[in-house]
C-alpha cells in the first residue's frame, strides 16, 4: 500500500491509522524535519479509486461468475486530471474544441470499406520488428488528442492502469500486463509506421457494416458519413447476422484494432480476455452503453464482464500523479517475458 502526502496533517492522520501504508512519499519540500525522518520511501501511484460511474457511488458488485472481486473500497474521484468529470465532451475547455473537431474528421471517414482496407495493410505486420518495452518507449512521444481527461504520454497512463490493478488484483498477472500493453497500437502514429493521423488511431471506436448507434460520442458527425445513407450499412445488422459474434463484425480502425492484430499474428500466451480487451477496450458504446449486443455471442458476454472490470482502470487511473517506471519496470518485465516473444512483428 502506498499514498501520497501533501500536508502534515495528512501525514499525522496516517500514523494515527490502524492499517498503517508501508510506502509514504512526501512531495511537500517545507514540511517539518520530524516528518521529512518519517518518510524514507518512494511511493509509485496513489491508492486506486475505481467504481461504476463517475458520479461518487460505490461499487457493490463483489464476484462475477464467483471469480472476479470488484471491490467497493476503490472510489472513483470526482475529476480528472483537467478537474473536470471523465469523458465530458461538454465541459468547456481548452481541449474541448480539439476533442471535438477530432471526432467530427473521425466519424465522417471511418467507413466500412476504409477499416476493411486499413486491416488488411496492417495484418501484413511488415512495419517493424521490436519488443514490447521497445514499442512502449516510442509511445512516450505522444498525446491522446481525442482524450478530455489525460495530457500526459502515453506510457504514464499505462502504468497508471497496470498499478492500480496489480494491487486490486495481486494474482492476476496476465491482467496487469494487459494494462500495460494495451494502447501499444498507438505506435501507428510514429514516423516509422506511417504517421498515421490521430482520427484514425485513437478515440472511441465502434462497427462499421452496420448502423451507428445514437450513443456513440459526438453520433451528429455521422450523418456526413458515406455509409450513414447506405441502404444496406445503415440498418441494424447491415451486413451481419443476429449474435454472430463480435469476432466477425469489422471494428472502426484504430490502435485497438492494429494491437490486436499484433498479438494474433505473433506468439501471444495470454489468455482469451486479454484478446478481447485489447480489441474492445475503446467501445464505449458497448461496454458504457450497452449497444450492439445483438452482435454478441455468449463468448462474448464474457468476455465482458472482464472488460467492464478492466475499464474502470482504464479511465479512473487518469491522473497528474507519476510513476517511478525503473523501481516498476523489473516486475513487468518478468510478465513480458512469460507471456510475449523477445521480438514481434509489428
Amino acid at each position: 500500500m502506498t499514498w501520497r502526502v501533501r500536508r502534515e496533517a495528512d501525514l499525522e492522520a496516517l500514523f494515527r491509522h490502524s492499517a498503517f501504508p508501508s510506502k509514504i512519499s512526501i512531495i511537500n519540500p517545507s514540511f517539518s524535519v520530524k516528518f521529512q525522518s518519517l518518510a524514507a520511501m518512494t511511493v509509485i501511484v496513489p491508492e486506486p479509486v475505481l467504481e461504476e460511474s463517475c458520479n461518487g457511488e460505490s461499487v457493490k458488485e463483489r464476484q462475477i461468475d464467483g471469480k472476479i472481486d470488484l471491490s467497493g473500497e476503490f472510489t472513483v474521484p470526482d475529476s480528472n486530471a483537467f478537474g473536470h468529470s471523465f469523458r465530458d465532451y461538454e465541459k468547456e475547455s481548452e481541449r474541448k474544441a480539439g476533442v471535438e473537431e477530432f471526432y467530427r474528421v473521425n466519424h465522417i471517414n471511418q467507413t466500412y470499406a476504409f477499416a476493411k482496407r486499413k486491416k488488411e495493410e496492417y495484418g501484413r505486420l511488415e512495419k517493424a520488428e521490436m519488443s514490447i518495452w521497445e514499442c512502449i518507449e516510442l509511445l512516450n512521444e505522444f498525446v491522446d488528442e481525442s482524450d478530455p481527461d489525460l495530457d500526459e504520454p502515453q506510457i504514464e497512463h499505462l502504468l497508471q492502469s497496470a498499478e492500480a490493478i496489480r494491487r486490486d488484483y495481486p494474482d492476476e498477472d496476465w491482467l496487469h500486463l494487459t494494462a500495460l500493453i494495451h494502447d501499444l497500437g498507438k505506435v501507428l502514429l510514429h514516423p516509422s509506421f506511417g504517421g498515421e493521423p490521430q482520427w484514425c488511431v485513437v478515440g472511441d471506436t465502434f462497427p462499421l457494416g452496420c448502423a451507428f448507434d445514437e450513443s456513440i460520442v459526438h453520433h451528429q458527425y455521422f450523418k456526413q458519413n458515406p455509409d450513414y445513407a447506405d441502404p444496406v450499412l445503415s440498418t441494424r445488422l447491415g451486413v451481419y447476422t443476429e449474435n454472430c459474434g463480435l469476432d466477425k463484425v469489422t471494428i472502426s480502425w484504430g490502435h485497438d484494432e492494429y494491437m490486436y492484430l499484433v498479438m494474433k499474428g505473433n506468439e501471444v500466451r495470454l489468455p482469451p480476455a486479454a484478446f478481447f480487451i485489447v480489441r474492445f477496450h475503446s467501445f464505449y458504446a458497448l461496454h458504457r452503453s450497452g449497444a450492439y449486443q445483438y452482435l454478441m455471442n455468449d463468448e462474448d458476454k464474457e468476455m465482458l464482464k472482464w472488460l467492464k472490470i478492466f475499464n474502470k482502470y482504464d479511465l479512473y487511473s487518469k491522473s497528474k500523479v507519476r510513476v517511478n517506471v525503473e523501481e516498476v519496470k523489473p516486475y513487468y518485465m518478468s510478465l513480458i517475458n512469460k507471456y510475449f516473444p523477445d521480438k514481434l512483428r509489428w
